[in-house]
């Protein structure tokens, strides 16, 4: 990332919160949904607009975030902090947030929509600006719990047939053993993972001893969503690699879980973690200790998606992220063109900043919500 760009003056700010229908019903061990509401932050200045996206539910089960508390964090305290100054840095843009613990998800909205403002100004790739030099990214896809076996194998044929270079099923108690086995007995030859999402404690060792039986290349989340020492016991215990993700929030959790042997693989969702900065920070940490990261999505649209596809192309994330196209959740992005994968690649943009154009009339569609500031206040619309 270039340490020095020219000064933005941020003239006007929006936020808006927009509601977006699923394709498919995506259920985990928290929740199923079909309806999804994100924020998105637009810094407009020199011309230039610049997109970040909050990607959140209406509660908090993810996190301790949800569409409220970023919508009152974001509206009430960031926003109004930024319009009508002065910037350098994203590290400038940050400070906005200093002080406020927590709510990693509504500050990495801001930073990303300032990043990718700074980087249409500059002419540049959004991934280029995030220093990355991959052209091709390996894809992933994240499969829900379904309502049969039957429903899972079909669902897992179609993309296997699209080419994804991983497949993931999301797993919970009674919906474990059985799902993976059906999968790894009719495709035996597939990169193949699970996600529990905090569904389980230690007491389910003798579980996840059988999963070791499966060859996943990893287990992700298996134990609480705030814990590290659990992970590093189940971790010391089993040879299936441990991956986490709601465990890493920041980059001082993912030192202590290196620290710890908490997991031998990092899901790395740049929104959780509170941005590009951080994540930059965390790739950086798992490159020199020899953990592989890779890059983990929250249904976002293609504004959120596209700055993932950006930092994917970072060397230090070598496996398959959740980059899935925008057909697999969303009839019709905000994007165009959408974001699509060829035979399981997805290749970053070469237009300046996000390289997509945001669809303004399907924007204004599905915008529920809307606030604008000018010159550090909020002005009525």
């Amino acid at each position: 990332m270039h340490p020095f760009s020219r000064e933005i003056e941020i003239e006007e700010v929006e936020l808006r919160r927009v509601g977006m229908r699923l394709v498919h019903p995506f259920e985990t061990s928290f929740g199923r949904f079909l309806e999804e509401e994100h924020l998105l932050v637009i810094l407009k200045g020199k011309g230039e607009e610049g997109y970040g996206e909050a990607p959140l539910h209406k509660a908090p089960l993810f996190s301790h975030e949800d569409t409220e508390t970023a919508w009152h964090v974001l509206g009430d305290i960031l926003l109004p902090r930024v319009a009508g100054k002065r910037f350098r840095r994203a590290e400038d843009v940050l400070e906005a947030g200093r002080g406020i613990r927590g709510h990693q998800t509504a500050k990495a909205a801001l930073e990303f929509a300032f990043h990718d403002l700074q980087a249409r100004l500059d002419g540049e790739p959004l991934w280029k600006h995030y220093g990355g030099s991959r052209r091709r990214i390996p894809v992933g896809v994240a499969l829900g719990v379904e309502p049969s076996i039957q429903a899972l194998l079909d669902q897992v044929e179609r993309f296997v047939e699209e080419g994804y270079k991983r497949i993931k099923i999301k797993i919970r108690k009674g919906w474990d053993l059985a799902p993976v086995s059906a999968v790894r007995e009719r495709f035996p030859g597939i990169q193949f993972t699970v996600d529990a999402n905090a569904a389980y404690t230690l007491e389910d060792l003798p579980l996840f001893k059988e999963l070791d039986r499966f060859d996943l290349g990893y287990i992700e989340q298996p134990l609480a969503w705030d814990d590290l020492l659990d992970h590093a016991k189940l971790q010391a215990e089993i040879s299936t690699p441990v991956c986490l993700d709601e465990s890493v929030d920041s980059p001082r959790a993912a030192r202590a879980a290196l620290e710890l042997k908490s997991c031998k693989v990092l899901n790395l969702k740049p929104t959780r973690v509170g941005g590009g900065l951080a994540s930059l920070e965390i790739h950086d940490l798992c490159r020199r200790a020899g953990v592989p990261v890779w890059c983990g999505g929250r249904l976002e649209t293609g504004i959120g998606r596209l700055h993932n596809v950006a930092l994917a192309t970072l060397p230090g994330f070598s496996l398959p992220g959740d980059l899935s196209a925008s057909a697999r959740y969303y009839k019709e992005d905000l994007v165009d063109p959408p974001v699509t994968v060829e035979d399981g690649w997805v290749t970053p943009p070469s237009g300046p900043g996000l390289g997509h154009e945001v669809k303004k009339d399907l924007l204004e569609r599905v915008t529920l919500a809307k606030r604008l500031y000018r010159g550090g206040k909020e002005v009525a619309q």
